[in-house]
C-alpha cells in the first residue's frame, strides 16, 4: 500500500498542473466535448509522418512506437485531467504512424524489377481507361514466362493498343497476350508524384501495354458476384445510352454506373477546364444527392399514410432505405476508393439518424474520417480524400455558423433561401478545395465557380431524382420516363462546360508547391474551425505563411529525365527550355505542369532555338552550360563538346573514363533516377529521385 502511494505521489509531482502554463490548461479545458474532432487530425499527422520518413522503420523501432502509444494511452488515465489530453495527442499520432506502417506491410506483394517482354496471362479484375482513352485491363493470378512464381507480381495492368476486339472484357475472364511490362515508374523529378506508392497499395507490381490481340483462355465464372454486377452495369449503361444517344447518354452512364466509355476525350477536357469533371466521379456529391433524395422520398411516401406514420419510426426507416440505396449504388458503380469513401461518410451520418444523433455535424465527419484513415491510411495522400473532406468540413462549419446567426437569415425570403444555399455551397466548397486542386493538378479553372453554380443545382434537383425515378420504373419497362427527364438537364451541364471552357483564360496554370505547403494550409484551416477560443485565430497566420511560401517556392533550374531522354533548363527570368520536341513526352509535360507553364513540349523545345531533328542540343542559362546528346550518332560528338565546367547528358552509354566535363549517362541515372540541379552563389546543389524518395517498401531500395 505504501509503495503504491509513493508511485502515485511521484507521478503527480512530475506532472503537476502547476508545471503546465495556466493559459494552456485553460485552453485545453475549453475543448471539452470537442476532443473527438481532433482524433482524425492527429491520426493524419501520424500517417503523414510515416509517408515522410526517409526509410521504413525496422521491427525494433516499430515495437518502440507501439509501446510508446500504449504507454501514453494507459498513463493518460492516471494523470491529472489537464495533462491527459497532451498524452492522448502523442498516442494518437503514434497510432496513425502504426496504422500506416501496418497497412503498407499487409498489402506487400512482389514488384517486377526489370523490363519484360513476352507472354502475359491472367484473370481480369478491373476494366478502365487511361488518360489517352486506351482500354486498360488489370489482371491477377498472373503468369509470366521465365519469371518465378515468388517474383511474379500479384497484379499487372496493361493498356490495349492495335487491333483488338476479339474478346468482350469482363471480370473473371482469363486472358492471354504478348506485351511489354515494366516496374511502376519513379517520379519525373525529385519530390514529384510517386506512382510507385499508389501502385504498392493497389498491389500493382507492373504496368505496360500490348499491341497484340488479347485472347480468352477460360470463361468468366458464371456464379461470381463481381461478374453479375459488371454485366448489370454494362446492361444499364447500354440501356441509358440507347435512350439518350451521344454525349448526354455517355454522361448519364458515367454518373449512374461509372462507365465512361461513352464520353469523348474532347468532352472530358471541356469538363476539366470548366471544373465540372468532378460530376463524373461517383463520390460524395452523387452519394449525398442520391441518399438524400431517397431519404426525403421515403419520408414523404410514409407521411402520406397517416396511420403508419403515427406509429412507425419513419425517420429511421427512411435512413435504412437510404443506406440500402447507397450500398447498391456503391456496388453498381464498381466500388472504387472514392465511392467507398463517400459511402462511409454517408453511412456514418445515416447511422447517426438511427441512433437519434445529429446527422450532419463535425462529429459525424470526424468519425467518417477516422474510419477511412484506419482502414486506408494511404488515402491521406490522395487528392480525392483531401478535397472531399476539405469541402465537407468547410460546408458543415459554415452552415453551423449560419444556423447560429439567425438574424440575417430571417431577413431573406423563404423562397430565396434554396438559391442562397446553393450559392453558399458552391462558393465554400470551391474555396476549400481550390488550393488542393491547384497543388494536385497544377491548374485552376478560373470560371469554375460560375460553372458549378450553373450546373450543380441541376444535379440535385433534376438529374439524381430522375435517376431514382428511372430505377423505380425500370421493372415496368418505363425507365425511359426518368431518362428523358434527365436529358435536358445533362444537356445544359454539357453546354455550360463547353461555354466556360472556351472562355479566354479559362485555365490558369499553377506552379507546384513544396510538399509542406498543403499540410500547413490544411492544419491552419482545421485549427480555425475546430479549436475553441481566441487561440483559434493562430491558424490564420499559418495559412498565410503557407501561401507565401507557395508563391516563393523555387523550381529546379536544371532537370534531367530518369533515362536521360530529355533535359529541361530554366534560365534566369525565363520559362523552361526542353532539349527534345517529342522524346520523353510524359516527363516533359510533367515538368511544364509543375512549372506552372501551359506550353506544349514542342513549344518549350522551340525556346532552345534548335531544330527538332537536331540530336545535339546546347542549353545555357541559370548558371548551367548543358549539352544533350541524343542517340548513338550524337555520341560521336562527345569529345568535341566535352569542355571544362560543362554538363553533358548522353542517352547511350559512354566509355569515357576521365573527361574535363561532367558526363551523365543512363547507367548513372539508373541508380539515381531523375535529377534536379540548382545553382546559387556559385554553388550547385544536386537532388535525385533516389534521395527524395528514400528507402521505402515501394521504392525497391
Amino acid at each position: 500500500m505504501g509503495g503504491e502511494t509513493r508511485v502515485r505521489v511521484l507521478t503527480f509531482s512530475l506532472l503537476r498542473p502547476a508545471q503546465v502554463p495556466a493559459a494552456l490548461v485553460s485552453a485545453i479545458a475549453a475543448q471539452r466535448g470537442r476532443l473527438v474532432l481532433f482524433v482524425p487530425v492527429l491520426l493524419a499527422i501520424g500517417i503523414g509522418i510515416y509517408f515522410a520518413l526517409p526509410r521504413d522503420p525496422v521491427a525494433l523501432e516499430w515495437a518502440g512506437v507501439g509501446g510508446l502509444a500504449l504507454a501514453l494511452a494507459l498513463l493518460s488515465r492516471r494523470v491529472p485531467e489537464d495533462i491527459a489530453p497532451l498524452m492522448l495527442v502523442c498516442a494518437l499520432v503514434a497510432a496513425g504512424t502504426l496504422a500506416a506502417g501496418a497497412r503498407a506491410a499487409l498489402v506487400s506483394a512482389p514488384v517486377l524489377q526489370y523490363r519484360y517482354f513476352g507472354p502475359i496471362e491472367g484473370r481480369i479484375v478491373r476494366i478502365d481507361r487511361s488518360a489517352t482513352d486506351a482500354l486498360r485491363l488489370t489482371l491477377d493470378q498472373v503468369v509470366l514466362e521465365r519469371v518465378a512464381h515468388a517474383r511474379t507480381p500479384e497484379r499487372v495492368r496493361i493498356s490495349l493498343h492495335g487491333d483488338q476486339g476479339f474478346i468482350t472484357p469482363e471480370p473473371g475472364l482469363r486472358v492471354a497476350t504478348t506485351g511489354h511490362l515494366a516496374p511502376p515508374p519513379a517520379p519525373s523529378e525529385p519530390g514529384g508524384f510517386d506512382f510507385r506508392r499508389l501502385a504498392w497499395f493497389e498491389r500493382l507490381g507492373a504496368v505496360g501495354y500490348t499491341r497484340v490481340p488479347v485472347l480468352a483462355l477460360a470463361p468468366a465464372d458464371q456464379g461470381a458476384a463481381g461478374l453479375r454486377i459488371h454485366r448489370l452495369r454494362m446492361k444499364i449503361s447500354g440501356a441509358v445510352q440507347a435512350h439518350l444517344p451521344g454525349d448526354r447518354g455517355g454522361f448519364a452512364a458515367a454518373i449512374l454506373t461509372g462507365d465512361r466509355s461513352g464520353i469523348a476525350q474532347a468532352q472530358m477536357e471541356e469538363l476539366r477546364r470548366s471544373n465540372l469533371a468532378h460530376l463524373l466521379a461517383i463520390s460524395g456529391l452523387h452519394m449525398g444527392l442520391l441518399t438524400g433524395f431517397v431519404f426525403g422520398l421515403l419520408r414523404l411516401v410514409m407521411a402520406m399514410v397517416p396511420a403508419f406514420a403515427l406509429r412507425a419510426p419513419t425517420r429511421k426507416l427512411a435512413a435504412l432505405g437510404a443506406l440500402a440505396a447507397g450500398a447498391f449504388y456503391l456496388v453498381l458503380s464498381g466500388g472504387n476508393v472514392a465511392t467507398e469513401r463517400a459511402y462511409i461518410m454517408v453511412a456514418v451520418m445515416l447511422v447517426a439518424v438511427l441512433l437519434d444523433r445529429r446527422a450532419i455535424s463535425l462529429r459525424s465527419v470526424a468519425m467518417a474520417a477516422t474510419l477511412i484513415l484506419l482502414l486506408r491510411p494511404e488515402a491521406l495522400v490522395q487528392a480525392g480524400f483531401q478535397m472531399s473532406f476539405a469541402a465537407t468540413v468547410a460546408l458543415v462549419a459554415v452552415f453551423q455558423w449560419l444556423t447560429q446567426e439567425r438574424g440575417w437569415r430571417a431577413r431573406i425570403p423563404r423562397w430565396v433561401w434554396p438559391v442562397v444555399s446553393v450559392v453558399i455551397c458552391s462558393l465554400v466548397a470551391g474555396i476549400a478545395t481550390a488550393p488542393i486542386a491547384a497543388a494536385s493538378f497544377n491548374r485552376i479553372a478560373e470560371y469554375g465557380l460560375i460553372a458549378n453554380l450553373l450546373a450543380v443545382p441541376l444535379m440535385g434537383l433534376v438529374v439524381m431524382p430522375a435517376a431514382v425515378l428511372a430505377a423505380l420504373l425500370a421493372p415496368f419497362g418505363l425507365e425511359w420516363i426518368g431518362l428523358k427527364l434527365m436529358g435536358p438537364a445533362i444537356g445544359w451541364i454539357l453546354h455550360v462546360s463547353a461555354f466556360v471552357s472556351g472562355l479566354e483564360g479559362a485555365v490558369m496554370p499553377v506552379a507546384q508547391p513544396a510538399p509542406s505547403v498543403i499540410p500547413a494550409l490544411v492544419l491552419g484551416a482545421l485549427w480555425v474551425i475546430v479549436w475553441q477560443g481566441r487561440l483559434r485565430w493562430a491558424g490564420v497566420p499559418v495559412m498565410a505563411l503557407a501561401l507565401i511560401f507557395w508563391a516563393e517556392t523555387p523550381r529546379p533550374t536544371l532537370l534531367i529525365a530518369r533515362e536521360g531522354e530529355v533535359v529541361g533548363l530554366m534560365p534566369e527570368g525565363g520559362p523552361r527550355m526542353l532539349s527534345r520536341a517529342r522524346a520523353g513526352s510524359f516527363t516533359a509535360e510533367s515538368w511544364l505542369r509543375a512549372d506552372g507553364d501551359s506550353a506544349t513540349q514542342a513549344d518549350a523545345h522551340a525556346r532552345s532555338g534548335f531544330d527538332p531533328r537536331d540530336t545535339v542540343v546546347h542549353l545555357r542559362g541559370g548558371g548551367f552550360d548543358v549539352v544533350h546528346l541524343a542517340g548513338q550518332r550524337a555520341l560521336a560528338q562527345l569529345e568535341a563538346v566535352c569542355l571544362p565546367g560543362r554538363i553533358v547528358v548522353v542517352t547511350q552509354h559512354s566509355d569515357a573514363r576521365q573527361a574535363p566535363c561532367q558526363i551523365i549517362s543512363p547507367r548513372d541515372l539508373r541508380q539515381s533516377g531523375a535529377l534536379a540541379l540548382s545553382a546559387s552563389g556559385g554553388t550547385v546543389s544536386i537532388r535525385s529521385v533516389a534521395q527524395a524518395s528514400g528507402q521505402r517498401r515501394w521504392t525497391g531500395r
